[in-house]
């Protein structure tokens, strides 16, 4: 009789992301899950046809474009990156509901922690699947998540070609426009 071992894929290997994160942050940016090809470098949104970077720059969080290798430096402009769901798959279509509701009580006391002013979930999957919302809508949402106001800005993945580059920009600008101190912008 033949026996079935389970067979295991690059992805099933390869290790979630280190949060980027300290506390009072403006903004943590929460991405739905690790890319591959962030998982395999260590570094945030490192996807060829990831957005996440120049988005940020061009609705004025950065003064300059950062690259994944400098992912870090995000602190510096009083914003934060983390996942939802720590397992790297190359599409996030791959998660189960059962992972989202798994990490939710987690995730939520990791925002409780670090108490970042905003909490900006990078498409709808994530939080609909941990509120158990249904209905979400973009922009800021009308319960707090964590104690952080909770922002739902679309995916900036090479995927997701629903949004352009000018709708990126103009949704993630509204998010740095309300944390913004006065007289910064």
């Amino acid at each position: 009789m033949k026996r079935l071992t389970p067979s295991v894929t690059h992805s099933d290997s390869l290790q979630g992301l280190p949060d980027i994160l300290e506390p009072g942050l403006s903004v943590v940016f929460c991405g739905i899950n690790p890319g591959v090809q962030a998982a395999s470098s260590g570094r945030h949104f490192a996807g060829r046809g990831n957005r996440f970077w120049r988005v940020v720059h061009l609705a004025g969080f950065t003064p300059e474009q950062i690259s994944p290798q400098d992912d870090r430096t995000l602190l510096q402009y009083g914003c934060g990156l983390t996942t939802a769901v720590s397992r790297p798959t190359a599409r996030a279509g791959e998660l189960s509901q059962w992972e989202f509701k798994a990490a939710a009580t987690e995730f939520e006391r990791k925002i409780e922690r670090y108490a970042p002013q905003c909490v900006a979930f990078l498409g709808k999957m994530a939080i609909s699947a941990m509120s158990g919302e249904r209905d979400i809508h973009w922009g800021l949402q009308p319960a707090a998540f964590g104690g952080a106001r909770a922002w739902v800005l679309p995916n900036p993945s090479g995927l997701n070609r629903t949004f352009s580059l000018d709708a990126l920009v103009m949704a993630y600008r509204e998010l740095r426009l309300a944390v913004a101190p006065v007289g910064s912008v």
